[in-house]
């Protein structure tokens, strides 16, 4: 998987990366749904072995255009995980009492604990895309943000916090499909807001946004990896199988019993 992963300091332009890539999975959608169910199975154990082992943090960033799959991701990926060992923290329009403090504030309190893995719905680069692509704060002010950002996750790292981070590529043709969805079918209209409307005329702009947020912010202890999302099923086994190859390289174990359980019998 690691032709998706951003290297270091490696130049991104979104226009040379396939939103419709299934190069790793040729075979087809039926097939790779088949694998899917068995990779999930497999990440939901690793998640238990994570959650009893009690030592591991993980940390899963999701950041997307509009209708980019966010939401899908943790409804297909995560599905069967255990929920007392998974949390979900989406980060919307900063408060007023979050935005008396600085940017970082609100998210550090949103990570990981020991044994805990936790997804990121939008994240920290929020305050390098949208206050960057509207005009909200100077340019001085987001630009330094981006070594704020590094040092911080390093700081995570470095207390034990394995982060992976994930960009849903999807086309401008892909995400007019999914809006026109959101009109036509009633049970999707809820999600439809005419703001999207507005932000789909920035698409240029969020683009060269994003590929900053790749260039400077992919690192060895917190990679990026730019997914292709048009196809759903190829987008949730691409993840599925990247977040089972951390897990496992953790070489995590459950912890030995308190005492010898062949001396004990229930009566």
């Amino acid at each position: 998987m690691s032709k998706y992963r951003v290297k270091p300091g490696q130049k991104i332009n979104l226009n040379d990366w396939d939103p419709d890539d299934k190069s790793e999975w040729p075979e087809g959608k039926k097939e790779a749904k088949e694998v899917f169910i068995e990779i999930n199975k497999e990440l939901e154990s690793l998640q238990e072995l994570l959650y009893a082992e009690n030592k591991h943090k993980i940390l899963i960033v999701l950041q997307a255009m509009d209708t980019g799959g966010k939401d899908g991701v943790i409804r297909a990926v995560f599905d069967g995980v255990n929920p007392a060992g998974v949390r979900v923290a989406s980060f919307k329009v900063p408060t007023e009492q979050e935005l008396s403090h600085d940017f970082l504030w609100r998210i550090h309190k949103q990570a990981p604990g020991k044994g805990e893995m936790v997804i990121f719905n939008r994240s920290h680069y929020e305050d390098v895309l949208v206050v960057r692509v509207h005009n909200l704060v100077p340019q001085k002010v987001w630009e330094k943000r981006f070594e704020h950002i590094n040092n911080f996750e390093k700081l995570l790292a470095d207390e034990g916090t394995t982060i992976i981070k994930f960009f849903l590529h999807i086309s401008k043709d892909e995400q007019k499909e999914r809006l026109q969805e959101r009109l036509d079918i009633p049970e999707k209209q809820w999600k439809f807001s005419s703001g999207d409307l507005k932000e789909r005329l920035l698409w240029e702009d969020y683009s060269r946004a994003f590929e900053d947020v790749l260039y400077k912010t992919s690192t060895s202890h917190a990679p990026w990896y730019i997914i292709p999302a048009n196809r759903n099923w190829y987008r949730n086994w691409l993840i599925s199988a990247i977040l089972v190859d951390e897990l496992k390289s953790l070489k995590m174990k459950y912890p030995e019993p308190e005492e010898d359980l062949s001396k004990i019998k229930i009566v």
